[in-house]
């Protein structure tokens, strides 16, 4: 194969994969909050480019009220953020290793680093700029 076939090849394979990207578009983003725990939060975290963590406990009020809010976040942001709950009662290695003190706190991730958190729960008007300014 010569240097100019060889182009073209590898142009057609990535002209070819773009385009499946666009197909597939936002289905493997989840719609809904992903349950994550300290065996699978590295690899949620990596998989996608921005990631929003609810880290909560079920006896925890205010982390009761956030739940629906971070529940229409996930759905209306599908494709842009993905948004996971971790139960800092069961995941507590995830938890020391953050620094979690008080719950709710929301951790935000790009590109599989910590770059903000938000401690306390607050409604969706509240957290929806801080969203939006995430994504940038």
């Amino acid at each position: 194969m010569t240097g100019d076939s060889f182009d073209r090849e590898l142009e057609t394979i990535r002209k070819r994969k773009l385009e499946e990207l666009k197909m597939t578009g936002d289905k493997d983003w989840p719609s809904a909050p992903v349950n994550v725990s300290d065996a699978e939060f590295q690899d949620f975290i990596a998989k996608y480019p921005r990631v929003v963590i609810d880290c909560w406990a079920p006896w925890c009020g205010p982390c009761r009220m956030l739940g629906p809010v971070i529940d229409e976040l996930a759905g209306a942001y599908r494709g842009k953020v993905a948004f996971g709950k971790l139960n800092t009662d069961d995941s507590q290695a995830t938890a020391m290793s953050f620094g979690i003190q008080s719950i709710p706190t929301m951790l935000f991730f790009k590109d599989g680093q910590l770059v903000s958190r938000e401690v306390g729960a607050m409604p969706r008007q509240t957290l929806e700029p801080k969203i939006k300014a995430f994504i940038g």
